[in-house]
């Protein structure tokens, strides 16, 4: 209660407001309503008949009593006399039941407010209250709701008397009750009662039936279940406190009950909690009762001990047991122990924090019995829950555990430089969830974790850590958001300058951020920390000790807030930016590195030049001024490292877009014609730079000319961004360039406009349109590849945007000029590739292309065919880069004619390729889509006219050719052409036979490979050309790679076995043996293959003699 008023104030702000309620917080010095309580008490026989009197009395003692919450040790002189007085009334043979109920709730109210483990210390347990208590007890209506205080006591005083040292069976007498019968024994009332003896002999087995039966048949977990609740309460408290030796046997049992139950997926906290807590107890059960030798101890847990140890040397060792391994008790581990801790590291990962906190406590338990192998194997588990995989609720139990296990001595020093790195990003730990965010509780849990090491390791072994545990510890302090981290970073810290001693200027530190200085939040921010123009010099102060990071992290951030509405924050950001970049510039001049007082420093000032206004007297040379500076930053950006490049060339773009729209044109409108063609002029000069980086932010500089400075001048600009977009050998590294020169062209026809019958040098207009498209569709054949893989996706990714967004634009102003099919057929082809993003792109324009209704796209091929294919409703909710989903709508593409050579061809490179889900479902589509058409041999045959043309087209294309000869091969395999096969020499065979032998002399083991597996496919085919595909095959035997001879041997092998109509059966054995000839003699070989051609009636391959010329 006085914490909650403390935070409220703290919350509010006011110094002198908190220091009031911390005063009131601790004004009670004694229990000085005594003499009252005690006038009450004495009244209970009087007042119990009449109700209203009953209430008024009750409730002033509840006032009295809930006044001691916060304090209630001050009761403690004066319980036993309070007890006396009830537990007099409720002895006496004549108590009425009103008196009885009133006294025991009296007893209830105390009993709440001491708490109960107190409070039962105190109640008698004479071996004749035994009877006594059962009488009372066995008098009870466990239905009346209004007196359930009553129960609640008398188990409690139960539980007490079951403790004295005797047998409850001497206690046996056949006592005629009320009725005149006899009463049954002791220890079976008990039972009956609470179902808890402790004659084992006779009713543990029955007991621990009747909870296991409850716990098994209780059926909704997801409510709470009192009986289910009372059973593992029951067990805990039994494998808490029984013997190990009476238990043993039967914790198995209830461990595959627990198991089958699944209570950890209850819905109910409270079951979960219990379940965790009963598996620590079995748990403990599982193992000895022992003290792992292998433990951390730092000193005595003694203070007085470890300062008289302290005197005695000057420095108390750790003591750690050189041979642990030796005095470890050598025994088993139980099988089951690896459910328990299992189960623990579960609970660990639970929603609510009293079972992450429950098993936490148990992870501590169970380890410090465990082996010193076994025990690092949990510390290892615990470390896997503080990853960013995880939730907020598995860091906070994870922490929970560590500060445990480190309490114990259990988590090694060799260890600490696994955890400390985990437990400094707790104390940042903060996950966005909508509109709110959530770790609090694990940044609290690691300031435990935190205090938790102070008291458990010697500063020597955390001194390696200290940077980094103080400076975290320090932040969360003074900055958190939460009121409660930011005290317990202050406790921890305080801990740790207290006990460590090593954490820099502590005693400072602790005297201005104390626990209760940090509960004000405007102290934190205000006082603790510092004034805006400190905090700037501060700044400065740092920036010799972290440069980099200061530049490329700080300094960043305070650009953003210099544009602030807020003037303080403004005020505060430029402040700051002036003194890092002198801070910069200073350290610069040490280290003579350019890169401080340069590339830094242009972001700072063209960031400035963008958010300020130059007054009009002396304009012209504040602009000459600024002009330098950018035109000077595109000359030299090869000089800047490459990290920061793109961040200057889009400041350099947010700078000369500000000055061309604020001073190089007049109020009307009219642009500085001079200043016009300078810039033009020298921003497609630096198109043709030698420097990639000049290239990109001359193209990006164009693209934010606005359209008064494109007037006139768009011939200009698109015949410099064209010629950069053409590929050739000397600019074939230059993709970056390429790749904004596609989407500047979109950006300057956009501000241009267009017109159908306009000006070519000032609008988009019949004239220039095709030229335009048609440079952008050659980008789309861009397939540049480098180290970094395919480049040239990037220019094709930005050609696709670029063309989507000039035809929509088209679309709207001069439909009659677009031509859209070469577009729509290219974007096919793109849709049917195999690299998933771009795939997902070129998908997603083709759609809005299609679907779009303002603009509509006018004369796109086969539009009816193609809202069938796509219906707007279904595929908005497809996930395009996914192979599964994509490729069964791209396929279907080769139904339509004048899709179809482009989609084979990007689908040619998808079933070719190499990523495994690319290929299954690339392929799997195709064959579903030449299996539609097998009963149609004209359309059967346009397909495979289709993909000769694309064979030929691709011949001395690697990126085609090879993907091309695997699908080939696939589709061979599939007998995809099986209608092919029934006529002799169909011409389909020959020609494949004919642009495969194209590839005879090539040196690519791959492409060689891809031609074996296509002969081999072709074999199916009847007439002669089986005769000269086998001839093929027999020349590859004697290649002079042998990878490519073992290759083919082996296809041939499996191809022989696979079509037995090809050789006669008598001879096929003799031919089998000679392909499984592993000589790799070339001159074995060739012997061995001219009686394979004998064999398979084939001419044999002469050699041909290579002639000489000599020149006189």
């Amino acid at each position: 209660m006085g914490l909650m008023e403390v935070e409220n104030g703290a919350s509010a702000g006011g110094d002198d407001v908190d220091a009031d309620i911390i005063a009131k917080t601790c004004l009670l010095g004694g229990f000085s309503e005594a003499n009252e309580t005690r006038s009450i008490l004495s009244s209970l026989p009087e007042v119990h008949g009449d109700q209203r009197t009953t209430e008024h009395v009750t409730q002033r003692f509840l006032v009295i009593m809930n006044g001691y919450q916060e304090q209630p040790h001050l009761l403690d002189p004066h319980l036993e006399w309070m007890m006396n007085m009830m537990l007099e009334y409720v002895r006496r043979e004549d108590c009425p039941p009103s008196l009885l109920h009133l006294s025991f709730k009296f007893l209830y109210i105390i009993c709440k407010v001491r708490s109960y483990k107190i409070f039962m210390q105190i109640l008698p347990h004479e071996v004749s209250d035994v009877e006594p208590v059962l009488q009372m007890i066995s008098r009870q209506d466990p239905k009346d709701l209004e007196t359930w205080e009553t129960r609640y006591m008398l188990l409690l005083w139960l539980s007490m008397t079951c403790l004295i040292p005797f047998d409850l069976s001497r206690l046996d007498g056949y006592l005629m009750s009320t009725g005149g019968k006899k009463e049954d024994l002791v220890m079976n009332r008990i039972l009956a009662i609470a179902k808890v003896s402790k004659v084992k002999q006779k009713c543990l087995g029955e007991f621990l039936d009747w909870s296991l039966t409850m716990i098994s048949q209780s059926r909704d977990t997801s409510v709470r279940d009192m009986v289910l609740d009372g059973a593992l309460q029951s067990l805990a408290k039994l494998f808490k406190h029984g013997k190990r030796d009476d238990l043993l046997q039967y914790a198995p049992t209830v461990l595959q009950c627990l198991e089958q139950k699944r209570l950890s997926e209850s819905t109910e906290a409270m079951l979960r909690k219990l379940n965790v807590k009963l598996i620590q107890r079995l748990g403990l059960t599982f193992l000895k009762p022992r003290l792992a030798a292998w433990r951390y101890q730092r000193g005595s847990r003694s203070l007085v001990a470890n300062l008289s140890m302290s005197l005695q040397s000057s420095s108390g060792a750790a003591q750690t047991p050189q041979d642990s391994d030796e005095q470890e008790e050598d025994y088993d581990i139980p099988e089951e122990l690896e459910a328990v801790i299992e189960l623990l590291l579960i609970g660990l990962k639970d929603k609510e924090t009293i079972v992450r906190w429950s098993a936490a406590k148990g992870i501590g338990r169970v380890t410090g019995r465990l082996p010193k192998e076994l025990a690092d194997e949990v510390v290892g588990s615990l470390l896997d829950c503080l990853s960013f995989q995880e939730t907020d609720s598995a860091w906070h139990g994870g922490c929970l555990a560590l500060a445990e296990l480190g309490r114990r001595g259990l988590l090694l020093p060799s260890r600490l430089k696994d955890v400390v790195p985990l437990i400094v990003k707790s104390l940042t730990y903060d996950e966005k969830r909508g509109a709110c965010s959530v770790g609090s509780n694990v940044r609290d849990a690691a300031c435990y974790v935190c205090w938790s090491f102070a008291r458990a390791y010697e500063p020597k072994e955390l001194e390696p850590f200290v940077s980094q545990i103080a400076s975290t510890l320090l932040i969360t302090t003074v900055f958190d958001r939460n009121i409660n981290c930011r005290r317990a970073a202050s406790a921890a810290f305080q801990e740790n300058v207290g006990r460590q001693g090593t954490f820099p200027h502590g005693i400072d530190i602790v005297t201005a951020a104390d626990y209760f200085a940090v509960g004000n939040l405007n102290n934190c921010y205000l006082n603790i920390s510092a004034i805006r123009e400190l905090a700037t010099k501060a700044l400065h102060n740092l920036t010799p000790q972290a440069p980099d990071y200061m530049a490329t992290t700080v300094l960043p951030q305070l650009l953003k807030m210099a544009g602030d509405t807020d003037l303080h924050s403004r005020h505060g950001a430029i402040l700051a930016c002036g003194e890092i970049t002198h801070a910069l510039y200073k350290v610069a001049l040490q280290t003579n590195r350019y890169s401080y007082s340069g590339d830094l420093c242009f972001i700072l000032i063209l960031s400035i030049v963008c958010q300020i206004r130059i007054p009009a007297e002396g304009c012209k040379c504040c602009l000459a001024g600024w002009q330098w500076v950018i035109d000077d930053t595109l000359q030299t950006l090869h000089l800047i490292s490459s990290g920061n490049a793109d961040d200057i060339i889009a400041a350099v773009v947010s700078a000369l877009s500000a000055l061309c729209e604020g001073y190089y044109q007049d109020e009307t409108g009219q642009v500085d014609s001079q200043m016009q063609d300078v810039l033009v002029s020298q921003y497609t000069e630096g198109l043709k730079s030698p420097q990639i980086l000049t290239r990109c932010g001359s193209a990006r500089a164009l693209g934010c000319l606005p359209k008064v400075m494109i007037h006139n001048k768009l011939s200009q600009i698109l015949e410099g961004l064209e010629q950069m977009c053409t590929i050739t050998q000397k600019e074939g590294s230059f993709t970056e360039a390429r790749r904004d020169a596609v989407r500047v062209i979109a950006q300057v026809c956009a501000k241009a406009g267009v017109c159908a019958h306009g000006r070519p040098d000032s609008v988009l207009c019949s004239e220039n349109a095709a030229e335009v498209f048609g440079v952008l569709l050659s980008c789309l054949n861009d397939y540049t590849m480098s180290s970094r893989g395919d480049v040239g996706a990037w220019v094709r990714e930005a050609a696709m945007t670029s063309l989507m967004e000039l035809s929509i634009l088209m679309a709207s102003s001069a439909p009659d000029v677009l031509v859209v099919k070469p577009l729509m057929c290219c974007l096919a082809q793109q849709a049917a590739e195999k690299i998933d993003r771009y795939r997902a792109h070129a998908i997603k324009v083709f759609l809005r292309l299609l679907h779009s209704t303002d603009p509509a796209i006018p004369h796109i091929p086969h539009r009816e065919e193609l809202l069938h294919i796509f219906p707007a409703e279904t595929v908005a909710s497809l996930n395009w880069k996914a192979p599964s989903e994509a490729f069964k709508y791209i396929t279907q593409l080769l139904g339509l004619p004048e899709y179809q050579y482009h989609t084979l061809l990007g689908l040619s490179v998808s079933v070719g390729g190499i990523t495994e889900s690319t290929v299954h479902f690339s392929s799997q589509s195709l064959f579903d889509f030449l299996k539609g058409i097998q009963g149609d041999s004209e359309t059967l045959g346009q397909f495979g006219d289709t993909l000769l043309r694309i064979f030929r087209d691709s011949l001395h294309n690697d990126r085609v050719s090879v993907p091309l000869l695997k699908m080939l091969n696939q589709l061979l395999n599939n007998s995809c052409f099986e209608i092919f096969t029934t006529q002799e020499n169909h011409q389909f065979c020959v020609d494949i036979l004919d642009l495969c032998k194209e590839f005879k002399k090539s040196k690519d083991i791959s492409k060689l490979s891809a031609c074996v597996s296509v002969f081999c496919g072709l074999i199916q085919f009847q007439g002669k050309v089986r005769k000269r595909v086998l001839s093929q095959l027999l020349l590859l035997l004697c290649h002079p790679f042998p990878v490519i001879r073992k290759t083919t041997a082996n296809q041939m092998y499996e191809m022989l076995l696979t079509y037995d109509d090809i050789i006669d059966a008598e001879i096929l054995e003799d031919v089998m043996t000679c392909l499984s000839d592993t000589n790799c003699d070339l001159a074995i070989v060739r012997t061995h293959r001219n009686q394979l051609c004998d064999w398979l009636e084939v001419p044999r391959p002469q050699l041909v003699a290579k002639v000489t010329v000599y020149h006189y």
